[in-house]
């Protein structure tokens, strides 16, 4: 568990199925991913993150407030190596549309970074947005990551052509 002044980072529970399911299916939260996802892809994706916590001790972490209220995940993940820019370890994050505009997906990625270099001894950690999503290249500008774009990379994400732009951030 990490916190910060606003923030609590810890691990998926049960419980916190709801809010990402909710976040996951409202349309402008996920504008840059394709749309959408049902509540079984959200339960996929909550399964996906604990079991990257189990098995490596790092992931995406749900992010609350002090008194529970579920406001998105942050957190680094494994990239593998048959992903464009992998092998590797990636850092992303998602909040819902309540907790835009306040700082709080710096503050949370900034914590998380640290954790990930202090305890995991990363050398670097890669983070990739779409070119269309303006508010997460702000977030990676406020934490001072460096633009790689010889990295960009295009897939497919979710059954969606996924164009990503990559930032590098180290230690």
């Amino acid at each position: 568990m990490i916190r910060t002044d606003r923030l609590i980072l810890r691990p998926w529970r049960d419980a916190d199925l709801d809010g990402l399911a909710g976040m996951l299916a409202d349309p402008e939260v996920m504008a840059d991913y394709g749309g959408p996802l049902d509540r079984e892809n959200a339960a996929r994706k909550l399964d996906r993150y604990r079991d990257a916590y189990e098995r490596q001790g790092f992931s995406r972490f749900a992010v609350t407030d002090p008194d529970g209220g579920f406001l998105g995940y942050v957190g680094i993940m494994p990239v593998d190596s048959g992903h464009p820019v992998g092998p590797g370890v990636e850092i992303g994050w998602r909040l819902a549309r309540r907790a835009w505009g306040q700082g709080l997906a710096t503050e949370a990625a900034r914590a998380s970074l640290e954790d990930g270099f202090a305890r995991h001894g990363f050398d670097e950690v890669l983070s990739y947005t779409e070119p269309t999503n303006l508010r997460s290249q702000s977030v990676m500008r406020k934490l001072n990551l460096e633009r790689d774009a010889a990295r960009d990379f295009e897939t497919v994400n979710d059954g969606h052509a996924w164009r990503g732009l990559v930032w590098v951030a180290r230690p």
